[in-house]
């Protein structure tokens, strides 16, 4: 994964962030509620990323040991 995955994930939670406190400032219930929503969907993205990220790291170094690099 990369920048442009964190990038995006950051830029959901931001969005979830203003509609959370968007839904806070007017009383919208269900605004404030789906953007806390999205918060925990790009907080999900995130840890996948990372998660795949460590995984990337292991295959390549176990690679490294197997070819003696």
């Amino acid at each position: 994964m990369g920048i442009a995955d964190d990038a995006q994930n950051k830029a959901e939670d931001l969005k979830g962030r203003a509609k959370e406190a968007t839904g806070a400032v007017t009383g919208d219930e269900d605004l404030k509620n789906e953007g806390k929503a999205d918060q925990g969907l790009a907080g999900a993205k995130e840890k996948v990323t990372e998660a795949a990220d460590k995984v990337k790291e292991g295959v390549d170094s176990l690679k490294d040991k197997l070819t003696g690099r």
